[in-house]
C-alpha cells in the first residue's frame, strides 16, 4: 500500500534505519528485538528466524511518536506503513508470548527515550504534528449513547456493505458466536450457526407451540428472526438501527414468503413498547448499549416479555482496563462498546427483575467461529479489496486475527444468559 517517500528513501540510504531503531527499542523490550525488522531503506535488524515486520514509511514512526502502543501501530498497519509479510496471527502470538515472558508493560516515554525518538524523527524529516487519522477510523460525534450517536456508531460497523459481510459470514448471515457440535470435517460454519439458532429458539421455548410472539432485539441480518419463523412458526418482530441490515432482511422475507410472520423495524431498542411478547432474545447487542444504559436495556426486555416468558441474552465479557475492547477495536470497529465480567452482567439482568435460569459459556466456540470467518475472508481477499479498498480490508484482517486470539487466550468470553420473568 504505502510506498516510501522518494526523497526520504534517497536521503536515508546507508543510514541503517533498522539498526538505529533496534538500538532505541532494545531497552524498551527488555533485550534483543523479538522480530526481524526491515526498514524502507533496505536495512534490517533483529533475529532472522523470528517473524518479520516491515516499516515501509517513516510516517509509521511519526504515528508511533504521537500514539505509542496499540493505536499508533494499528493506524500504521491499516495504512500499510507497517506490514507483516508472513502470518499475522503467528507474529502477534509470538509478540504476546514475548511480552508475557519478559513481563513487559506499555513503554514509558522517559525524557531520554523522547529525546532519542525526536532526534531520529528529525533526522528522517518526519518530526511534526500528528498525521490525520486513517480514513477507516471512526469519527463519531455527539453525546455518548444518545440516539443519534448510537445510530452513527452502529452504522460505522454494520452499514459497511451487505455484500462485504456476505464474503465473511455463512449463508444465515449470523454475525455472532456459533455453537459447534461436531469436529467432523464436513461440519461447517453454517451448521454451527444453524445449531446456535436452534439452541436459542429451544431455550426460550419457541418449540412448545407455534405462533408465539417473539422479539429479536438487535436482529442483525435476520438469521434468528427468519429461523424462528421458518422452523418454529413464531410471529417475529426484529429491531435494528442499521438501514443496510433492514433492507437485507426485508428482501429475504419477501423471497421466502414470510411477510405474514416477520416484521423488521428500523427502531431503537428503547422505543419498543408493544409487548408483552412470549419470548425475547438479544444476541451480542448488549455490548453496544453502554454501561450507563444497561439498566434501560434490561428493563426494556423485562417490560416487553410476558410473565413466565423467557429472555436469552448472548453477550461478550471482558476483564481489565479496556471495557470497549482496546484502542484498535474502539477506534476502528465498534465505537462506544462496553463489556464487563459475566458475573456483573448476570447481576444487572437479575436487578431488572429477572430470575436467572442458566449461564452457558461459549468462549471456545467463538475461537472456531472467528477462525471460520477468517478463512472465508482470506479466500475472498481480492474481492474484499476490490469492494472496500485495501485499507478497510487490512482493518478487517487485523480485527479477525486479533479477535480470535483474544478469545483463544481467554482475555474475552461470550455467554448465553437465560432468564425468565416471574409469574408473580
Amino acid at each position: 500500500m504505502t510506498q516510501p517517500d522518494a526523497t526520504l528513501q534517497a536521503a536515508s540510504i546507508d543510514k541503517d534505519i533498522a539498526g538505529k531503531l533496534a538500538r532505541i527499542l532494545e531497552p524498551i523490550v527488555g533485550g534483543e528485538l523479538p522480530v526481524h525488522l526491515r526498514a524502507w531503506d533496505g536495512s534490517t535488524a533483529g533475529p532472522k528466524d523470528q517473524p518479520e515486520v516491515q516499516i515501509n514509511s517513516a510516517n509509521a514512526l511519526r504515528r508511533l511518536l504521537w500514539s505509542p502502543g496499540e493505536l499508533g501501530a494499528a493506524q500504521a498497519y491499516v495504512t500499510g506503513e507497517i506490514d507483516v509479510p508472513g502470518s499475522l496471527e503467528a507474529a502477534l502470538t509470538h509478540l504476546w508470548k514475548v511480552v508475557a515472558s519478559r513481563d513487559l508493560s506499555m513503554p514509558k516515554l522517559t525524557p531520554a527515550l523522547v529525546l532519542q525518538l525526536t532526534r531520529l524523527a528529525r533526522e528522517l524529516g518526519v518530526f511534526g504534528p500528528p498525521l490525520p487519522a486513517p480514513a477507516s477510523q471512526a469519527k463519531i460525534k455527539g453525546r455518548l449513547h444518545s440516539l443519534l450517536r448510537d445510530r452513527e456508531a452502529i452504522s460505522h460497523h454494520y452499514d459497511l456493505s451487505n455484500a462485504f459481510y456476505e464474503l465473511i459470514l455463512d449463508d444465515h448471515m449470523a454475525y455472532s458466536c456459533g455453537y459447534w457440535l461436531s469436529d467432523d470435517q464436513d461440519y461447517t460454519l453454517e451448521d454451527a450457526q444453524r445449531d446456535k439458532l436452534d439452541q436459542v429458539c429451544r431455550k426460550i421455548g419457541l418449540d412448545t407451540m407455534p405462533g408465539q410472539r417473539f422479539l429479536d432485539v438487535g436482529c442483525g441480518w435476520g438469521s434468528l428472526s427468519l429461523f424462528a419463523a421458518e422452523h418454529f412458526g413464531a410471529k417475529v418482530t426484529g429491531v435494528t438501527i442499521s438501514r443496510e441490515q433492514k433492507a437485507f432482511i426485508d428482501q429475504r422475507i419477501k423471497e421466502r414468503g414470510l411477510q405474514d410472520r416477520v416484521e423488521i423495524r428500523l427502531q431503537d431498542y428503547r422505543d419498543v413498547r408493544d409487548g408483552p411478547y412470549d419470548a425475547v432474545a438479544s444476541l451480542e447487542m448488549g455490548e453496544h448499549v453502554g454501561e450507563e444504559n444497561y439498566g434501560t436495556y434490561t428493563s426494556t426486555l423485562f417490560r416487553n416479555v410476558r410473565p413466565g416468558g423467557k429472555v436469552l441474552i448472548q453477550q461478550m465479557s471482558r476483564h481489565g482496563k479496556h471495557p470497549g475492547g482496546g484502542p484498535f477495536i474502539e477506534s476502528f470497529i465498534a465505537p462506544d462498546m462496553h463489556m464487563r465480567a459475566v458475573g456483573d452482567t448476570v447481576n444487572l439482568i437479575e436487578n431488572a427483575g429477572f430470575e436467572i435460569l442458566g449461564v452457558e459459556a461459549m468462549r471456545e466456540h467463538y475461537v472456531r467461529t472467528i477462525d471460520a470467518w477468517h478463512d472465508r475472508f482470506d479466500a475472498n481477499w481480492d474481492q474484499a479489496v476490490e469492494m472496500m479498498g485495501e485499507e478497510v480490508a487490512r482493518v478487517w484482517r487485523l480485527y479477525l486475527v486479533g479477535a480470535m486470539m483474544t478469545f483463544r487466550d481467554g482475555r474475552m468470553g461470550v455467554d448465553q444468559i437465560l432468564s425468565q420473568k416471574p409469574l408473580g
